[in-house]
């Protein structure tokens, strides 16, 4: 019975270390970071060859970006209300891509939304 009581306040004592390691910097970022790929943050992409420094591509606009396993960044644009396109840009040893922010993001760190069946409408948000 005495393990298991130790073995609780051992986990117990790790969940409290581990929740404590989110600094207030991790949570702003990772607000941000789900408020652009929401495509509420206007950004700015641009896509260069670091051998020539030769500019390849630019794009201002709402997207979210992922790498992929094939080595290519997956932009999704944005284009209209509910309209989005899907580009890719392969990456080598000489492309390099560089996003700005160009709107910021007004997030709150306490925030957070949780939605049941979002298709209904019904969602349940926190605001202090």
């Amino acid at each position: 019975m005495k393990k298991k009581i130790a073995a609780v306040i051992a986990l117990v004592l790790l969940i409290c270390i581990t929740a404590t390691g989110c600094t207030e910097a991790n949570q702003v970022s990772y607000n941000i970071s789900k408020e652009a790929d929401n495509f509420n943050v206007t950004r700015k992409l641009t896509v260069l060859n670091a051998r020539t420094d030769t500019i390849l591509l630019e794009l201002t606009g709402t997207f979210a970006l992922k790498n992929n396993n094939a080595n290519e960044l997956e932009v999704i644009i944005e284009t209209a209300e509910n309209k989005y396109q899907k580009d890719y840009v392969y990456l080598n040893d000489y492309t390099m891509y560089v996003v700005e922010d160009i709107s910021g993001a007004s997030v709150d760190k306490y925030h957070y939304e949780i939605n049941f069946l979002p298709e209904f409408g019904f969602k349940v948000t926190r605001d202090d």
